[in-house]
């Protein structure tokens, strides 16, 4: 899986969650896109779909936007 793939998966998992549309390099947690409980749903839907656990001292860092988060998940993803 290719890292645009990656990032259209996110997105779209995001959006089930927020139910707002998100652009690739949009501030999530800094612009109120994503709250904390929010963030915790994304990290759990993240270790189902990808395989890969965020840690939670991380959350805040790993869901910056669509794009870190893709990068995150392509390089620790097991799928």
């Amino acid at each position: 899986m290719d890292i645009q793939e990656i990032e259209r998966e996110v997105a779209s998992l995001i959006e089930g969650i927020i139910l707002t549309r998100v652009d690739d390099d949009a501030l999530l947690i800094e612009s109120g896109l994503i709250d904390s409980l929010s963030a915790v749903d994304v990290a759990l839907a993240v270790e189902r779909r990808f395989g890969c656990k965020i840690p939670p001292t991380e959350i805040d860092l790993h869901l910056e936007s669509v794009k870190v988060l893709a990068a995150y998940i392509a390089e620790h993803s097991r799928s």
